[in-house]
């Protein structure tokens, strides 16, 4: 069992080396289910001791795990793929109870991580190394690639099935064994994923599972035996995880926060842009480092889009997810503390000026008064310096910004600290190529509202949104999980010809 019953609620183990123990820790958080507020579980929130335990338990498992052919680490891969899909609906139902997504959002956020244990399941294919005969007088040279050894994941709240399994099912299958530490307001989804990897084959010990915070945390990035490190989450850890596993001499991937700018032409289809738009900006209550939080209408788009935007959003339905028969359009914050974080700043940008359109502060959730409900926010008339420009919200609020020309737009996204994705929506392919090559972001849209990538592309923010040399997702994954060892070697012997050119200097024939 993954829990145990305490006098209130059931307290999340540690999986280490292939069991469910206890952890040593003597502090716990609880987990609650957003809809109802209902607490639902415990988070223990450990450090060192329990790390360590983990990491002794994924040392040992590596020397035997990376001596296994990379065809059936795949093939372990392949049957967890499997596994995953024959529990698909058990799991998106388990992600709305923990974290508040629709059902169609979980469900979708489940496919997502399915498709990367798909690539995972091609890497045989993607594994190959380099060779050259002759690179030299009877010298071949050959590249091949090794697992790096033990690594270790750290994910945020906002998607519970799909980041952690970002991570892990391609550094297993590169020859690595992985500990994990889900986010502690979010940890069941990762522990019944965990069992379905069991069943699907993989050693005890291939993948573990620590709990806790910041000093769950340190320890991870300050373990010698590990020696890598990939992040999901805020800015500020983002770049905290890198520094500190830097200098503790670990590889780091830190994907970051972000303020994806949507620009939106005059000549754009407003009726799909305005469905996108909300879409973006208010799917997954806007917990998600990829929402559209920032639109920039030029020109005379402005006027028309805000009516429909406004029109759109105040149709939304919103309310508890975790009831079969509710079908709303968007649920609840994770926490109440984040609840109050997201309305402080709606707050903060009317007072700096701006104007609230559509103010989600006023939604009362009638069957669910303890739910952490926030409704769709539409703030027009902001400044580029303006908070609710410039910081991450991560809720569903959608600040606008007008700008006169494209030109005027680009520079906004110039000044903007982040650089994670940003969208066009026009059906001038002249604007679109000039926000293409020219717009400071890593993920680019054209008429899509949400430009993340697919799993056999790399995740690739830019700037305060990522810290690191190889991201997520794709070859760049396992460049990341692996390293290359280059042999070179010489058999002595050889023909004429070949001796001939010995002589680095080259002389020309005589005439």
């Amino acid at each position: 069992m993954t829990t145990t019953k305490s006098s209130t609620t059931t307290t999340c183990k540690l999986l280490v080396g292939g069991k469910w123990i206890e952890s040593s820790a003597k502090e716990f958080i609880d987990v609650y289910n957003p809809s109802s507020g209902e607490v639902i579980a415990r988070t223990p929130m450990g450090g060192m001791q329990d790390v360590d335990k983990a990491v002794q338990a994924a040392s040992k498992a590596f020397i035997e795990w990376k001596e296994v052919p990379i065809v059936e680490r795949a093939r372990v891969m392949f049957r967890f793929k499997n596994l995953l899909e024959a529990s698909y609906e058990e799991l998106a139902k388990c992600v709305t109870r923990e974290h508040g997504k629709t059902l169609p959002e979980a469900r979708a956020s489940v496919q997502r991580a399915i498709e990367v244990v798909e690539f995972a399941c091609g890497i045989p294919s993607l594994f190959f190394g380099d060779a050259m005969a002759n690179i030299a007088t009877n010298v071949d040279c050959e590249t091949i690639r090794h697992p790096i050894g033990v690594c270790a994941g750290i994910a945020p709240f906002n998607f519970p099935a799909m980041v952690p399994l970002w991570m892990y099912p391609i550094a297993i299958t590169c020859g690595n064994t992985f500990v994990l530490k889900p986010s502690e307001r979010v940890p069941l989804s990762s522990m019944m994923i965990a069992e379905l990897l069991e069943k699907a084959g993989a050693p005890a010990g291939v993948l573990n599972i620590v709990h806790g915070g910041k000093d769950c945390v340190n320890a991870l990035l300050e373990h010698p035996d590990i020696k890598a490190i990939s992040f999901v989450g805020s800015t500020t850890i983002a770049k905290y995880i890198y520094e500190q596993g830097a200098k503790h001499g670990k590889r780091v991937q830190a994907a970051g926060g972000a303020k994806n700018h949507i620009i939106i032409m005059p000549d754009a289809d407003m009726d799909h842009t305005a469905q996108a738009l909300n879409a973006s900006a208010f799917g997954c209550a806007g917990e998600r480092c990829m929402a559209g939080s920032l639109a920039i209408p030029v020109g005379e788009a402005a006027d028309v889009l805000m009516e429909k935007l406004v029109a759109t959003a105040s149709k939304m339905k919103v309310g508890r997810t975790d009831v079969e028969d509710k079908h709303p359009d968007m649920g609840p914050l994770i926490t109440s503390e984040h609840l109050s974080k997201v309305r402080n700043m709606v707050e903060k940008g009317k007072s700096e000026g701006a104007e609230v359109l559509l103010d989600g502060r006023e939604l009362k959730v009638q069957d669910a008064p303890n739910g952490f409900f926030l409704g769709p926010t539409i703030i027009d008339r902001a400044k580029p310096t303006m908070s609710v420009v410039q910081d991450e919200i991560f809720g569903p609020v959608l600040s606008v910004v007008r700008a006169k020309t494209i030109e005027d737009a680009i520079n906004i996204g110039a000044q903007c600290p982040y650089g994670n994705g940003a969208v066009i929506f026009t059906e001038s392919g002249k604007a679109a190529r000039e926000f293409k090559h020219r717009f400071n972001a890593g993920m680019i849209g054209i008429n899509v509202g949400v430009p993340a990538s697919m799993a056999w592309f790399p995740f690739t923010g830019w700037n305060n949104s990522f810290y690191g040399d190889l991201h997520i997702q794709g070859k760049e994954g396992i460049q990341f999980y692996t390293q290359q060892k280059m042999t070179m070697t010489r058999w002595f012997g050889g023909g004429s010809l070949a001796e001939k050119f010995q002589d680095p200097v080259w002389k020309p024939r005589k005439s």
